[in-house]
């Protein structure tokens, strides 16, 4: 953790506590946006995109905090209630907002085509916002 050996137990713990949320968000921007996994061609493309993932983390996290604010509670299975938001369901939140608003939007209404029930809509929508 620390090569100062005068540092208090308090100090090292509280460090290391500051650093437990930057590897948090390492290994969620890793699991769920590809940081790390990037298959370009130079170093150049790199220092680019992983700048660009981390802002999208970024950006993510704060519209999710923003739908919370507005009453959207984390997505659950009906067996298991959540208390708290991860990064999973803050990019699911973000999806569903996306896909909800964008659904019907780019066809004209088309009689020959049966409507699918809004209920339907919504579990499809949330099996393939949340499936990743």
């Amino acid at each position: 953790m620390s090569t100062n050996v005068n540092l208090e137990p308090a100090q090292i713990i509280a460090y290391f506590v500051r650093r437990w949320q930057i590897e948090v968000t390492f290994a969620e921007t890793r699991a769920h946006l590809g940081v790390e996994t990037q298959r370009q061609w130079n170093d150049k493309a790199i220092m680019r995109t992983t700048p660009s993932l981390l802002a999208l983390y970024s950006l993510v996290t704060l519209w999710a905090c923003d739908l919370l604010g507005h009453g959207v509670l984390p997505y659950a299975a009906a067996w298991y209630k959540k208390t708290e938001f991860t990064f999973s369901d803050a990019i699911g939140a973000v999806r569903m907002i996306l896909w909800d608003q964008d659904i019907y939007r780019q066809h004209p209404p088309d009689p020959d085509i049966p409507e699918t029930q809004p209920s339907r809509l919504k579990r499809m929508t949330q099996a393939l916002c949340f499936a990743a």
